[in-house]
């Protein structure tokens, strides 16, 4: 029976989602989880791949499980009980949830959001979790090059070179800089789907302009440009959470 898991996770001690020899991944810990518990090998699959360091709030992902396993709802208590122990402090399993046999955690999902976090306060307790972007970075300005990124458009200029992705379009419906206090911002981008660095990339070409090193139309002029040397540099990893998935028939657990 597939099931689906929904996760929360540290990106700090994982390098990225995806199983890497000899580093550790997500995707692996999971996997080697599931195994101790089944007692047999179990492929779990993400909805996304996030990179070295990136965090995410919400993970969904999918794996086949015994039948006789799943149609036991004591069992599947004990299953997430078990994971749970295996996999914290750095993994959090929020929700086993059968579903149907098809269902596909990256394939299915409509639309993704990530939110970059910063802050302009002098925060030891955060520094490991928020950028510190300069006390006089003009986040309206930032915002207003935000609001050029939205829309159906090739992002080549956002996209790690030498990918092996087929297309570099993607339908971008929510990107905006929002003020969580007086010291505190986020860059929240919602898209059906990301390329590699993409939200890395738009972040530093807006920080670019909130450093007035360019105006808010830079930004589209560097979307036109389909070049990744005409974007900003890419953000530090640390300061960026895969905030929500969505699906049409599954509905996540806000955490």
């Amino acid at each position: 029976m597939r099931v689906f898991l929904q996760l929360s996770y540290d990106g700090k001690p994982f390098n990225g989602w995806q199983i890497q020899p000899d580093r550790p991944s997500v995707q692996e810990t999971l996997e080697q989880a599931l195994e101790m518990v089944l007692h047999t090998h179990v492929k779990v699959t993400g909805a996304g791949r996030t990179d070295t360091g990136v965090h995410a709030r919400t993970m969904v992902a999918h794996a086949d499980i015994p039948d006789d396993f799943a149609r036991d709802t004591a069992a599947m208590r004990r299953l997430h009980g078990s994971l749970s122990g295996i996999c914290r402090p750095s993994i959090a399993i929020h929700a086993i949830t059968a579903v149907h046999a098809d269902a596909h955690a990256r394939f299915d999902a409509t639309a993704r959001t990530y939110r970059y976090m910063m802050h302009t306060a002098e925060n030891p307790f955060i520094r490991n979790l928020s950028w510190h972007a300069p006390a006089d970075l003009d986040f309206e300005a930032m915002n207003q090059g935000a609001a050029l990124v939205i829309g159906r458009k090739d992002f080549t200029s956002f996209s790690k070179l030498h990918t092996d992705t087929k297309t570099n379009i993607c339908d971008v419906t929510v990107c905006r800089m929002v003020r969580q206090g007086p010291t505190a911002w986020f860059l929240e981008i919602r898209a059906d789907r990301f390329l590699r660095n993409m939200v890395r990339a738009v972040t530093g070409t807006l920080v670019d302009v909130g450093r007035h090193k360019h105006a808010p139309e830079h930004v589209a002029e560097v979307i036109a440009a389909m070049d990744r040397s005409a974007a900003g540099t890419s953000m530090p990893a640390h300061a960026l959470y895969l905030w929500d998935i969505e699906y049409p028939y599954y509905q996540t657990i806000q955490i």
